[in-house]
């Protein structure tokens, strides 16, 4: 490891070497931190994607979101829209900054880059038939994967590809198993063709079955990882009682059972899901417990790492990555999250989409603090000025 120090990306790249590897299946040490939201809020805290990939401990980058499907008439990534302009006769950004970006983080620096599809403002709840669903899983093939000839569809990140597609549904779909189905098969036969190899990803609830995405979950959809969600619930990590060889909340054991005995892929991995700052979600977990809950999860042969919610709040905490790649057992060739150039994003002005959350304290909940949702027993009356604001079945929090 290096110092704990922040160091710049200049001097970053003088040290380390220019390409990792993304995603592996045979690994239990993947690291994926979600970008594009900037949870943090914060006109400086999410620069460009590719100031983020030189960093070696980060394996995986999912893009959030793409928050509509049917007739998609936005993508939405918070400060780093607005790099982007719209296409002629349309309200849907054409990002050639991230088309660069992604071309250079995958043939540069080796990572995966998925699109993750949903977010907390997604709300078409799935689509109206099977039919419906594979027509879109089609359209956005052909938006996001290779480019296809004669495609009169429009192409926010231009020529570059990304290496899949991550779902995050929070609340209840319908008709989503034919979607993942229809993604997966085009990603299938584009790699038999002699395309890349393709990955499919989710990013479900640790509540078991999850409300929204079981459906696909428990589909002939092959996943070859799932991330869930160990924060914002009662079955969090922050629920997990060290020195126990029983949880009676937290419930890695549940899903592992489920990866070996219900999906389609035997072999798939299980991404224990975790904010990256005390700001991200609430169930926060550093230090002790960090360490313990990843040395538990690590029994299970289906573990393959720890996904971070997000790069953004991840970088307002030094020291963090260092902490996880450490409790993962992954040996040097990694650093702190550097500082980012501070210009290469202008403000915010788009809406984002949080899952930032603290824990509440006394009868009022703080801003961003829960204050509803499934198995919630705390407080619901927030401080003012603020409301409680449902974000799903799972979550509200004071805004």
């Amino acid at each position: 490891m290096f110092s704990k120090e922040l160091v710049t990306l200049a001097g970053l790249a003088l040290v380390v070497p220019q390409v990792w590897a993304g995603f592996s299946s045979s690994s239990n040490k993947n690291v994926a931190v979600y970008w594009g939201q900037n949870s943090r809020n914060q006109a400086t805290s999410q620069t460009r994607l590719a100031d983020y990939c030189s960093n070696s401990e980060i394996d995986i980058i999912p893009l959030a979101f793409l928050n509509v499907i049917v007739n998609p008439t936005t993508v939405n990534f918070a400060n780093a829209g607005d790099n982007c302009t719209t296409f002629p006769n349309s309200n849907l950004l054409s990002c050639p900054q991230i088309e660069q970006d992604i071309k250079t983080c995958q043939s540069t620096y080796g990572k995966t880059i998925l699109l993750s599809i949903g977010g907390a403002t997604y709300t078409e709840g799935g689509f109206t038939s099977a039919s419906q669903a594979t027509t879109w899983a089609d359209n956005i093939w052909a938006m996001f994967g290779p480019v296809q000839s004669g495609s009169s569809l429009h192409r926010p990140f231009g020529s570059a590809v990304v290496d899949g597609f991550d779902f995050d549904f929070e609340t209840t779909t319908s008709n989503m198993a034919p979607f993942a189905e229809r993604l997966r098969s085009n990603m299938d036969a584009a790699t038999a063709a002699g395309a890349k190899k393709f990955y499919l990803s989710a990013a479900p609830q640790c509540v078991f079955p999850d409300a929204a995405d079981h459906e696909m979950l428990d589909s002939s959809a092959r996943f070859d990882f799932v991330m869930i969600q160990f924060y914002n619930n009662w079955c969090g990590a922050s629920n997990f009682v060290q020195g126990s060889s029983t949880q009676n909340a937290f419930n890695f054991d549940v899903w592992d059972n489920w990866a070996k005995t219900t999906s389609a892929n035997p072999n798939v991995r299980l991404l224990l899901g975790l904010p990256a700052n005390s700001g991200a979600g609430g169930g926060y977990v550093s230090g002790s417990q960090l360490d313990a809950v990843i040395a538990y999860s690590k029994q299970y042969s289906s573990f393959g790492g720890v996904m971070l919610w997000d790069m953004s709040q991840l970088y307002a905490n030094p020291g963090f990555l260092d902490s996880v790649v450490s409790a993962l057992g992954n040996s040097g060739g990694g650093s702190n999250p550097p500082s980012p150039p501070k210009t290469t994003l202008t403000t915010v002005t788009r809406t984002t989409t949080t899952k930032s959350g603290t824990s509440p304290t006394g009868s009022l909940v703080p801003q961003w603090g829960q204050c509803g949702g499934q198995g919630y027993t705390g407080s619901t009356q927030c401080q003012p000025p603020y409301k409680c604001v449902s974000q799903s079945v799972w979550w509200a929090q004071c805004q």
